[in-house]
């Protein structure tokens, strides 16, 4: 079997890859320190102790709020590239694309705070 420079050198690299993945791995279980504590297994606070239980129940609208701000962030997103685009184009047409996007937009905000989305509910005291 003949053997190219090419087959060779994705050998070596692939070789080279398993090296650099394994080597880090191993060498962490061997200088790493053998103690163990139950305070490596609390949950970090910003460096206080921690009081309570780390296993607490949020409302369902903070994970609203979060999913509300990662649809309209990514949606802006969208518009820098246009944005770099916009002085090299020709004509209103760019334009009135940015403004039906953004209407799309405003449309949705308008529609979540009519169904009510950003009202927060108060706290029932029981």
């Amino acid at each position: 079997m003949i053997v190219s420079w090419i087959q060779l050198a994705i050998l070596i690299f692939f070789i080279a890859g398993i090296i650099f993945a394994t080597v880090p791995i191993f060498g962490s279980l061997l200088i790493s320190p053998k103690a163990r504590s139950s305070e490596l297994f609390l949950p970090y606070e910003c460096g206080m102790r921690p009081h309570g239980t780390a296993w607490v129940r949020f409302g369902i609208n903070y994970y609203f709020y979060a999913l509300l701000f990662l649809a309209f962030d990514v949606d802006v997103l969208y518009l820098f590239p246009v944005a770099v685009f916009y002085p090299e184009s020709v004509g209103f047409i760019p334009f009135f694309e940015i403004l039906i996007f953004v209407f799309i937009l405003f449309a949705a905000i308008i529609y979540f705070w009519k169904k009510g989305v950003f009202t927060w509910p108060r706290r029932i005291k029981v």
